[in-house]
């Protein structure tokens, strides 16, 4: 398998990160406007940066697993709650969360830049799908898309005590 191929497979194979991807999309449809470009761009930009950290020599984050543990759950209740955020507040909050996910993705790709692109791929295709999802699943009922967010607290509750 190429480079490119593994990194893309890598989030599709993880609860943690499949879930907190789509929970991303899931909550800039639930916030409409700028959220749904600027959430999902955020989370991608950051995540290089966090990746980018994971360089030897360059700076550690701490308890990387936990905050990507507590990410999930933290994300599906953003999305359950139907939390209304601004824009800029929203997108530097999964940027927050970001750094960990590229920081954990950075260490396993011990720096293959095709590999990253790989992860960061299927990142925004994750994150297009929580949007198409929430934005699909709000036409038929308000209820569909924020239960899509229970089950993203359920996953990181299992996540934390797993």
């Amino acid at each position: 398998m190429s480079a490119f191929l593994a990194g893309f497979a890598h989030p599709m194979m993880g609860a943690d990160h499949l879930v907190a991807m789509v929970a991303v999309g899931l909550w800039a449809a639930r916030l409409g406007g700028a959220a749904r470009w600027a959430l999902p761009a955020s989370f991608v930009g950051f995540m290089l940066v966090g990746a980018l950290l994971a360089v030897p020599g360059a700076a550690p984050l701490p308890a990387s697993e936990q905050v990507i543990v507590a990410s999930v759950f933290v994300l599906g209740l953003a999305v359950l709650t139907a939390a209304r955020l601004p824009a800029w507040l929203a997108a530097a909050f999964v940027a927050t969360f970001a750094l960990f996910h590229g920081h954990a993705h950075g260490v396993e790709s011990a720096g293959d830049p095709v590999f990253l692109a790989g992860v960061l791929g299927a990142t925004a295709l994750l994150h297009s799908i929580g949007l198409a999802l929430g934005l699909g699943l709000r036409r038929v009922s308000e209820w569909l898309p924020r239960s899509l967010g229970g089950v993203a607290v359920a996953v990181g509750a299992w996540l934390m005590f797993s």
